[in-house]
């Protein structure tokens, strides 16, 4: 099978070679690696430097900083993930109806979309996580409600323009139903673009999660994640840079990746972008 042009430049290439190593070592680091390997403490070792029994360094506790850099990439992953899950389950329906209904039930709802963009989506995952208590499920309630509002408003655009479409109208004028004109027709071809958008809201959600875990509302010990990790190395960065180096290159690369890859996506599945980029 042939990769769209978009995925065979380097920028694309780079992309996928970075969103399928992450997931891999998701999918494959918990189950090659024992979870006690990440919580054992070596009160000897504490802030030892990388070497070869500790390829990354350890930690202020002397736990190794490779097994819990492989290990909370699934935790920042899945939170991450779960986010964005909610925020379409709530956003493509809302959207849609706004989109397709128009006049007072699209004003009402976007204007509950509009209350919602007023608040920096970071600051309002804090509002819900601070609200909730932090903890794991909390911190993806916060995360998917403060997504929600962007992917809705993609969704509600996408759904005026197909909705005006002729083959929309032909439907229409033949007798089909509303919720089939919106099923058969309309959204098939909005979901490139909530593909798209979902892809690149997955690398700010992991962003979010780490600023949460950071700030203590989000992922709790003994959950490794990175976010976490960044936050317990703060206070020996003079000593140990390594301690919050490693944790931030992950996410970092992961965003990195998500964003290329994102972009690729755009590229390949909406041609209108091409001549935008």
């Amino acid at each position: 099978m042939k990769l769209p042009a978009s995925f065979r430049t380097s920028k694309g290439m780079l992309g996928i070679g970075l969103v399928l190593a992450i997931l891999l070592i998701a999918v494959i680091a918990p189950v090659l690696i024992p979870a006690d390997w990440a919580t054992k403490m070596d009160m000897r070792a504490r802030l030892s430097p990388p070497t070869w029994a500790h390829p990354l360094g350890t930690d202020q506790l002397g736990r190794d900083l490779m097994y819990r850099v492989l290990l909370g990439a699934r935790t920042s992953i899945a939170i991450a993930s779960a986010a964005v899950l909610m925020s379409i389950v709530i956003g493509l329906p809302l959207g849609l109806i706004s989109g397709y209904a128009g006049r007072t039930t699209d004003n009402v709802l976007m204007r509950l979309v509009d209350t919602l963009l007023a608040f920096p989506a970071l600051l309002l995952a804090l509002t819900i996580s601070a609200v909730l208590g932090p903890n794991l499920q909390n911190t993806i309630i916060a995360i998917g409600i403060a997504f929600t509002p962007f992917l809705a408003r993609i969704i509600r655009g996408e759904a005026l323009r197909v909705a005006q479409m002729p083959y929309v109208e032909a439907a229409r004028t033949a007798g089909n139903s509303d919720a089939r004109l919106i099923v058969r027709h309309i959204l098939p071809n909005i979901m490139p673009a909530v593909i798209v958008q979902s892809t690149i809201s997955l690398a700010f959600a992991i962003l979010a999660e780490a600023g949460l875990s950071f700030l203590g509302l989000g992922t709790q010990p003994p959950d490794a994640s990175w976010g976490l990790m960044i936050q317990a190395s703060r206070d020996y960065l003079d000593r140990a840079p390594w301690t919050a180096l490693v944790p931030g290159a992950a996410v970092a690369l992961t965003v990195l990746g998500l964003n290329m890859f994102g972009d690729a996506l755009r590229d390949a599945l909406d041609p209108r972008s091409k001549g935008a980029s």
